[in-house]
């Protein structure tokens, strides 16, 4: 709210809380977010930010409900999909979602880890069952079996999950 006051916007209660919500707890991405949401609702609207004018620009922006970015949706569908849940390096992550690898390491994933959609083990980056299901929902399809990368009808399933015989036709 008080950066609302500096930046001479109105901001309701439920608003301030949906950009909080998705600025992942950091002032600094809070405030990035409060500028493009008040930029979003002058030229969309009357200037004012309500819940439903953040919702929406921050749905235009690409910013979901747990603060992910198309970057970070970026790295989990590669750890999920590309690589079918296996370990992958750095390098060939930060080479598959077009970021170098100190900024997918300094920047990306701390928040990933935190959140519980990443692990780093011995062998490389793996996604967790967490970040499984948060693809599915954010896709709408079920993403714990598919067979992108692996032979005809070879499942793999998510970490944790029983695979499903696939019916080819």
């Amino acid at each position: 709210m008080r950066a609302a006051r500096i930046f001479g916007v109105h901001i309701g209660e439920g608003s301030a809380g949906e950009i909080a919500t998705r600025s992942r707890g950091t002032p600094r991405i809070a405030n990035r977010l409060l500028r493009r949401v008040r930029d979003f609702a002058e030229m969309r609207g009357d200037g004012r930010i309500t819940l439903d004018v953040a919702s929406r620009a921050l749905d235009l922006f690409g910013v979901d409900g747990r603060g992910l970015d198309q970057v970070d949706r970026s790295i989990l569908f590669a750890l999920c999909q590309r690589f079918g849940g296996r370990p992958v390096g750095l390098a060939t992550l930060a080479h598959c979602v077009g970021e170098e690898p100190d900024t997918l390491e300094d920047v990306y994933e701390p928040y990933l880890l935190r959140e519980g959609l990443m692990q780093r083990t011995s062998r490389g980056r793996v996604a967790t069952p967490a970040a499984w299901a948060h693809l599915s929902a954010c896709s709408g399809e079920n993403l714990a079996f598919h067979t992108t990368g692996h032979p005809v009808g070879e499942a793999v399933a998510a970490p944790g999950a029983t695979p499903l015989p696939l019916r080819l036709e």
